[in-house]
C-alpha cells in the first residue's frame, strides 16, 4: 500500500462541488517523519503509480493511449496542495472538485469536459466494473443518488480531487474509508 495521506471526513457531503463537512485525519506517514521526507516519500509513491505496468495502467493499450494517460496524471499530481475554492478552475487561485478535472482534461489533452460534476457524471463510457478502473477514468461520488464530487482515479485505488473547502487538491482512497460509502460510478473520457 502507497504511503499517502488520507482524509476521512467525519459526515456526508452537504451541497454540490463536494462541500464535504471537516475531515477526521488518519494519516498514513509516520508523524516523526520531516516534511522533506513525506514529500520524498510522496513523490516516490506517485513514480510507481506513473511507472509503465502500475496497478490502473492499461496493460496492452497502445503507446499513444499511455502517453496521454501519463500526461493526464502528471498533470493531476502537479497539482496537489492547490487550494480548493468553490467554482474555481485556476490552479493560481484555486479548484473545486470539477474545475480541477475540467482543468487537466483541458490543459493535459485538450478535452472539454462539462463544467460540473453531475454533468461530467453523463459523459464517456461507463465503467461498470471497479476491478476494472483505469488511471485517467472519472470516479464520482454523492448521496442520495445525486452525484456531486468527481477525482481521477490514479491507480491502486486511489484518486486525486478537490475535497472541500479549506483543503487542498490530495490524493485520496477510493477502497476505505469516508470516498469508499459515497463511491456512485465511475466514466472512461472519449479521446484518452
Amino acid at each position: 500500500m502507497p504511503a499517502l495521506a488520507q482524509q476521512i471526513p467525519s459526515s456526508s457531503l452537504a451541497g454540490d462541488s463536494a462541500d464535504a463537512p471537516a475531515p477526521v485525519t488518519r494519516a498514513v506517514l509516520p508523524e516523526a517523519m520531516t516534511f522533506s521526507d513525506r514529500a520524498l516519500l510522496l513523490a516516490t509513491d506517485f513514480n510507481r503509480l506513473l511507472a509503465p505496468g502500475a496497478s490502473g495502467d492499461i496493460a496492452g493499450a497502445p503507446a499513444a493511449e499511455q502517453g496521454r494517460i501519463k500526461t493526464v496524471m502528471q498533470r493531476a499530481l502537479a497539482l496537489l496542495g492547490t487550494p480548493y475554492r468553490w467554482g474555481g478552475t485556476d490552479p493560481n487561485k484555486g479548484f473545486d472538485c470539477s474545475g480541477l478535472v475540467g482543468y487537466v482534461f483541458r490543459n493535459a489533452l485538450g478535452i472539454e469536459l462539462p463544467r460540473v460534476s453531475r454533468d461530467m457524471a453523463k459523459t464517456g463510457q461507463l465503467v461498470t466494473d471497479k476491478a476494472k478502473l483505469a488511471a485517467g477514468d472519472l470516479v464520482f461520488f454523492g448521496r442520495r443518488g445525486r452525484v456531486d464530487h468527481v477525482g481521477i482515479y490514479v491507480g491502486e485505488g486511489q484518486f486525486v480531487h478537490a475535497p472541500r473547502r479549506g483543503k487542498d487538491v490530495q490524493v485520496s482512497s477510493l477502497d476505505d474509508g469516508y470516498w469508499s460509502g459515497k463511491f456512485m460510478q465511475a466514466r472512461r473520457v472519449d479521446g484518452i
